[in-house]
């Protein structure tokens, strides 16, 4: 792919906004950028996150119990520590602070559970085109993706959901990386819409129905055709 940005963003989906707020810019340490209204009860508290962006969708109403998407940890890079520190946030959600460089990590990872890791191979090395970067590993930009088999992961429907439930991977042209990714084996989750002229986005699913939005963002490529 043809990435407008470096790193990849990840978007999780809460309704316990204030603890979580308070949980990732206190203990984890993130800025906080701007507030975005995205409609239907949602607003989305947007940090900086060594390039990346952390997404924080806080929810107006209830959601449902869902079972947990295959974006079980976030790993961020941070100077000044000699070790890992492992956190665990108000939802449950697993984030861990590693030095920077530990494991190949510069800015950011995410560690997922597969039903089929050969599977996931395809989809990441062949699907999006992503460059191997180990063992059941791949690398966007300066961002990793690690994965591993894992037994019983349910299949995901929904993207809206308490937890981690959606990456966001910057482009050049949305319309043709889609087609691009659809073309090589992908499957689509949502065909390509413009949101105002701030950005044209799409979403894909890897082979458990977990979401990536490609983004074509007015600010990171210039006026939307």
């Amino acid at each position: 792919m043809e990435l407008a940005k470096q790193h990849i963003d990840v978007g999780l989906y809460t309704n316990n906004t204030e603890a979580m707020l308070a949980f990732w810019q206190q203990q984890v340490g993130l800025p906080f950028e701007e507030l975005l209204p995205m409609g239907g009860g949602v607003r989305q508290h947007r940090h900086a996150m060594n390039g990346s962006v952390f997404k924080l969708n806080s929810v107006r109403d209830p959601m449902p119990p869902t079972p947990p998407s295959g974006y079980r940890e976030l790993l961020i890079a941070r100077d000044g520590i000699a070790s890992a520190v492992a956190l665990t946030d108000p939802d449950g959600n697993r984030v861990t602070l590693v030095p920077r460089g530990h494991d190949g990590i510069e800015g950011i990872a995410v560690r997922m559970a597969v039903s089929d890791e050969a599977a996931m191979h395809r989809f990441l090395g062949e699907a999006m085109g992503l460059d191997p970067a180990g063992h059941n590993a791949y690398r966007c930009g300066d961002s990793l993706l690690l994965f591993a088999a894992e037994a019983g992961v349910p299949p995901v429907v929904h993207m809206q959901g308490q937890g981690f439930r959606y990456l966001t991977v910057q482009v050049r042209n949305v319309d043709a990386e889609h087609a691009g990714i659809i073309g090589r084996g992908g499957v689509e989750g949502r065909g390509p819409l413009t949101l105002g002229i701030t950005a044209r986005i799409s979403f894909v699913r890897d082979p458990d129905g977990n979401w990536i939005e490609i983004s074509q963002r007015a600010s990171l490529t210039g006026p939307l055709p």
